[in-house]
């Protein structure tokens, strides 16, 4: 890995990059959360778009997305936080794109073991840049990518600053709401809250819902993960996984005991980037096992990152899209030559029970064209070893 002193660039290759903001976890360390900040003429944003962070998750381009925390370990344990980048697809007019943090609860300087690795998308590192010299800082910008004889170079920076992140977002021209004014006179007396309405009825759990912030997990070979507890029970979450080189990548689902019960995703592609999907169960937390001959990263994220669509998607081989139309008939092509697979998700008919119902709409091999009626919406599992498409009649 190339590690760089603060005021140093390196050349960056013009593909997938992951960017890990990383530090140790501790008794009264402060979170991290990472950002990024692409910036067009006049090195300002042309707009609060160009601000990618856990709330706003991807760059309108499709170039930048937040992907989220590994999961908190022990106390002492590495943490990081995710950011992928596709330079080939940032926008002519950007011209920098900042990686920045901020500390919740703290300074940075109660950080430790902070530094920012980047590493192209087969996890071979690029470069490295450790940050030793945090104090009083609330936010930092750790480093940019910045383009250079039509290329892109990453440099360390190492800026800090006491104002948070709304101080160095105000630096790059992000507008920050100013609070509300409080309210003129002697005082204000809110009225008294409305009477509880009685025994208001146990809500259910919209499997289409449910935020969270994404978690991300690597491991290499045959892995049980389990996942954060704080995920939303009854909800469906979205798996992401990437590897390379490997002969095959499969994610099953674990029952109580940990044992394997049903396959999410088997995939036997020389280098796989594929989602499908998962339910939490409601009695204890979601429990993965996941399977590679070599280094995987997997993601786990909240269903808004799923593909929508009501009338035509087009994919390559797995994917996991969610169908927001009536009923009507699926019309399906595959251009591969192995496994076509369609799986139909609905909520459970009793919504108090984890057994999510699942209709196989299609199964085919090869290059097909085939039709499937649909009852209406619901998450389409789609799995082939090509490129793909479908659409609807009504």
């Amino acid at each position: 890995m190339t590690q760089i002193p603060k005021g140093a660039d390196v050349a960056v290759p013009p593909q997938d990059l992951h960017v890990a903001v990383s530090w140790r976890t501790g008794h009264g360390v402060p979170d991290v959360d990472v950002s990024a900040l692409l910036l067009g003429p006049g090195e300002r944003v042309r707009g609060d778009a160009d601000l990618v962070f856990y709330n706003h998750a991807e760059h309108p381009s499709g170039a930048v997305r937040h992907l989220g925390k590994s999961a908190p370990g022990a106390p002492g344990s590495p943490a990081a936080d995710w950011l992928w980048l596709d330079l080939a697809r940032v926008e002519p007019d950007v011209g920098r794109l900042v990686i920045a943090a901020s500390a919740d609860g703290g300074a940075f300087g109660q950080v430790p073991g902070l530094d920012v690795r980047v590493a192209d998308g087969s996890g071979n590192p690029v470069a490295y840049c450790a940050i030793g010299d945090a104090t009083t800082e609330t936010a930092f910008v750790l480093g940019e990518f910045h383009r250079r004889d039509g290329g892109w170079r990453f440099r360390a920076v190492g800026q800090g600053y006491a104002s948070g992140l709304a101080g160095l977002a105000t630096d790059f021209g992000i507008v920050v709401e100013s609070p509300p004014p409080p309210i003129p006179g002697p005082g204000y007396v809110p009225p008294p809250p409305p009477p509880a309405p009685a025994a208001p009825p146990v809500p259910v759990a919209d499997p289409y819902g449910g935020e969270f912030r994404p978690s991300v997990y690597q491991g290499r070979g045959k892995e049980t993960v389990h996942c954060d507890p704080g995920l939303p029970a009854g909800h469906w979450v979205l798996l992401e996984i990437e590897s390379y080189h490997s002969m095959s990548t499969t994610i099953e689902s674990c029952d109580a005991y940990g044992r394997a019960e049903d396959f999410l995703l088997t995939a036997y592609e020389d280098d796989v980037r594929a989602r499908t999907v998962a339910l939490v169960p409601r009695a204890r937390p979601l429990t993965l096992r996941v399977e590679a001959d070599t280094p995987w990263t997997l993601r786990v994220l909240p269903l808004s990152h799923a593909r929508r669509f009501d009338s035509h998607v087009e994919g390559l081989a797995h994917d996991l899209v969610v169908y927001e139309g009536p009923a009507g008939v699926l019309d399906f092509a595959h251009h591969g030559e192995s496994h076509f697979t369609v799986h139909q998700h609905t909520p459970p008919l009793d919504p108090l029970y984890d057994d999510e119902e699942q209709d196989l709409l299609v199964n085919e091999i090869g290059e097909v064209r085939v039709s499937a009626p649909v009852a209406g919406s619901g998450l389409l599992r789609i799995s082939g070893d090509g490129p793909w498409k479908c659409s609807v009649r009504r």
